[in-house]
C-alpha cells in the first residue's frame, strides 16, 4: 500500500469488509449441509449429491488455491479482491434463481470454490499490509472472527431462513452480503502493486519452518475431521444424545471455537510459538479424550468445547506464522497453506470413512487424535533439533 497507509478509519473499514467476505464466504460452503433435504427434495436428486456440493466444493479449493495464487501475484489487490467478491456475489443469486437446475448450482458452486481458494490466499497479506508489522498476528485473529461466526452464526441462521422460506433465499442473502463487502473495498482498499506491499514477503523467511508449519496444518486437520465428520453420529450412538439435543451440542462446539479465536487472536504477535502449540496439544486431549469418556454426555459436551476451542486457533495460528516465514511471496504461502487444511479435511473423511467398519465411530476419534499427536511433535521437532545444533554453529535462519 505504498510508504504511505491510508487513515486508521479506512484500514478498519477494510478490514470489516474482508471480515464480511470470510463471513459469507464460509457461510455459503456449508450452508447445503443444513439445507440437505430441502435442496434435495426440490432439486430431485439424492442427498449425497447435494452432499457432493460441499465435498466438491472443498476439493476444489485444495486444487485450486496455488495455481491461482500463482497466476494473480501480479494483480493489484483492489482490483482481484473486486472481482472475487463479484463472483461470490454473482454465484450466489444464480444459485437463488428459481430456474437453477442442479447443473447450474454445481457451476456457480465451482466458480464460488475457486473464488475462495484465492481470497483466502490474498485477504491475509492484503489486510496486514495496512498495518505496521507488529499487528499481523492481530488482524489475522480479527479476519478468522469473521470466518468463524459463519459456523457459530451465518449456517444456523441460513438453515433456519431456508426452512422457513425455502432454501434459495439465504443464497440471495448472502448475495446481498458480497455486494457490501465489495462495494467497501471497492471504495476503500488503495490501489497498488502487490509486490509493494510490507506483507508481500515473509517477516522471516524460515523454509524449515515453514514446511514444518504446512505439515502441521495437514496433520491437525486431517486429524481432527477423521473423527469430526462423524460426530453427529457419535453423538447419537456413543453418548446417547437425541436429534433435538445434537444441535445445541454442536452450537456449543461452534460458540467455543468463536471464543478460540477471539482470545487467541491477540496474543499471535507475542507467543507466536504458544499460540499453535497449545491447540494442538488440545485438540489432541480433546480427540483421544472423546474415545475414552465418550459415554459421558457431559464429558463430551466438555470434551467438544475443547475440541472446537481448538481446531480454530490451531489453523489461524499456522496462517500467521507463514505470514512470518514464508520463503517467497505470502500469497503463494498462505495458499499452500490453505490447499494444506482442505487436504486434510478430505483425507480426514475419507480415512474415518475408511475406520468405521473397522473399529467403529469411536475408534476414529483416537485415530484422529493420534494424527494429532503426530502433528505436534512434528511442531515442536525443529525445536529440539536447533537445541542439539546449539553445542556447536547456530544454523542461520533458525527464529
Amino acid at each position: 500500500m505504498g510508504s504511505v497507509r491510508p487513515a486508521p478509519w479506512r484500514r478498519a473499514a477494510v478490514v470489516a469488509a474482508l471480515m464480511l467476505a470470510a463471513f459469507t464466504f464460509n457461510t455459503t460452503e456449508n450452508l447445503p449441509v443444513g439445507l440437505l433435504s430441502l435442496m434435495a427434495d426440490d432439486l430431485r436428486v439424492s442427498l449425497t449429491a447435494v452432499g457432493a456440493l460441499v465435498t466438491g466444493y472443498g476439493l476444489t479449493v485444495a486444487v485450486g488455491s496455488l495455481p491461482l495464487a500463482h497466476v494473480t501475484r501480479s494483480v493489484p489487490r483492489r482490483h482481484l479482491m473486486t472481482g472475487l467478491l463479484t463472483v461470490l456475489a454473482a454465484a450466489s443469486w444464480i444459485s437463488a434463481l428459481a430456474a437453477a437446475s442442479y447443473g447450474l448450482l454445481l457451476a456457480a458452486r465451482v466458480a464460488t470454490a475457486l473464488a475462495q481458494a484465492l481470497f483466502w490466499a490474498v485477504m491475509g497479506p492484503t489486510a496486514v499490509g495496512l498495518f505496521p508489522p507488529e499487528r499481523r498476528g492481530r488482524i489475522i485473529g480479527l479476519l478468522s472472527v469473521g470466518g468463524s461466526l459463519a459456523t457459530v452464526a451465518g449456517v444456523p441462521a441460513g438453515t433456519w431462513l431456508g426452512g422457513h422460506s425455502g432454501w434459495r433465499v439465504p443464497f440471495a442473502v448472502l448475495g446481498a452480503l458480497a455486494v457490501v463487502s465489495l462495494v467497501a473495498v471497492a471504495v476503500l482498499l488503495p490501489t497498488s502493486c502487490p509486490r509493494e506491499s510490507p506483507a508481500a514477503y515473509g517477516a522471516a523467511p524460515d523454509r524449515r519452518r515453514f514446511v514444518v508449519v504446512l505439515a502441521t496444518t495437514a496433520l491437525s486437520v486431517t486429524g481432527a475431521f477423521t473423527g469430526f465428520t462423524y460426530i453427529v453420529a457419535f453423538l447419537d450412538e456413543v453418548s446417547g444424545f437425541g436429534r433435538d439435543t445434537v444441535s445445541a451440542v454442536l452450537m456449543a462446539f461452534g460458540a467455543a471455537g468463536l471464543a478460540g479465536v477471539t482470545v487467541a487472536g491477540p496474543l499471535l504477535d507475542r507467543y507466536p510459538r504458544a499460540t499453535l502449540t497449545v491447540p494442538v496439544t488440545g485438540q489432541t486431549v480433546a480427540l483421544v479424550g472423546l474415545y475414552v469418556g465418550g459415554n459421558s454426555q457431559v464429558a463430551t459436551v466438555a470434551l467438544l468445547m475443547v475440541l472446537g476451542a481448538s481446531v480454530g486457533p490451531a489453523f489461524m495460528a499456522t496462517q500467521s506464522q507463514v505470514l512470518q516465514v514464508a520463503p517467497g511471496r505470502t500469497e503463494t504461502a498462505l495458499a499452500a497453506n490453505s490447499a494444506a487444511f482442505n487436504v486434510g479435511v478430505a483425507v480426514g473423511a475419507l480415512l474415518g470413512g475408511a475406520l468405521l467398519p473397522l473399529t467403529g465411530i469411536r475408534g476414529t476419534f483416537l485415530v484422529g487424535g493420534l494424527l494429532t499427536a503426530v502433528a505436534l511433535v512434528v511442531l515442536n521437532w525443529p525445536e529440539r533439533a536447533v537445541s542439539r545444533a546449539a553445542v556447536g554453529a547456530p544454523e542461520p535462519g533458525v527464529r
